[in-house]
């Protein structure tokens, strides 16, 4: 494939070293210093786009992708209050979309494995829960998208849970939740590629579900499988669409 690759950060870099092992170009590079340059024109060639730029920019990307009919593998976050009306878009124009907030094989395994275990746990009133995530100070939202995906399947499965609230530790007072609320307690550390942890807590235990990322190259690794996987597909999807769990 002829990839696109929208930001060439951290994982910008990871992403071209493992879609050349896997026998794919980064036929284009877009990031700050050319994004104002780029048009329609210059995607015509490419067969995919990869985007891991920032929360501001992945609405324009989008867009410009959708202008020149280029599928899309969405990667970066912090973009999701608009995620409706994008949908709308990509379904109405028949364009193709993939986004997600964890790429990673093991965190996919670990977001299905979650809704298991809030399902477990749903009966048993005497545990609170919440989630915590660590992730490198240059990390630009937060939470993460990957503890908001982990919140979610929480709340989708205990009854007591209807939203969730962000603590980003050392910066404001302290969130205190209330009991119908799930707290995500956020904390940004020099150069941790990411750890999420859930929690249920009771009077005489605690269990804890922990996913700990050595490095970027699973997220990286599992965006370039993302593509490949969207190739001659239509429509909208959600990074959870490529793993059958079921089956």
């Amino acid at each position: 494939m002829n990839i696109a690759l929208i930001g060439y950060g951290k994982m910008g870099r990871i992403i071209e070293r493992i879609a050349s092992e896997r026998g794919h170009q980064i036929a284009l590079i877009i990031d700050e210093n050319n994004r104002d340059e780029i048009g329609v024109d210059d995607l015509q060639e490419m067969d995919v786009a990869i985007d891991f730029s920032t929360p501001h920019a992945a609405i324009e990307n989008i867009e410009l992708c959708f202008e020149a009919n280029l599928p899309l593998v969405v990667g970066t976050t912090g973009w999701y209050d608009h995620l409706e009306e994008i949908k709308e878009k990509c379904l109405q124009g028949n364009k193709t979309l993939l986004y997600g907030s964890n790429f990673s094989i093991g965190v996919n395994v670990f977001f299905h494995i979650n809704k298991l275990l809030a399902k477990a746990m749903n009966p048993y009133k005497q545990y609170d829960v919440q989630v915590e995530e660590i992730h490198h100070t240059h990390k630009l939202d937060a939470p993460s998208g990957t503890a908001i995906t982990i919140a979610e399947g929480i709340i989708d499965h205990i009854d007591e849970k209807s939203e969730w609230v962000n603590d980003l530790v050392g910066e404001g007072e302290e969130v205190v939740p209330k009991k119908h609320q799930l707290l995500i307690e956020s904390h940004r550390i020099e150069e941790v590629p990411g750890t999420h942890t859930v929690l249920y807590s009771s009077e005489v235990d605690q269990i804890e579900f922990k996913h700990t990322a050595h490095s970027r190259s699973g997220f990286a690794l599992g965006a370039v499988i993302a593509a490949e996987w969207l190739q001659g597909k239509e429509g909208f999807y959600a990074v959870t669409d490529m793993f059958d769990f079921n089956g």
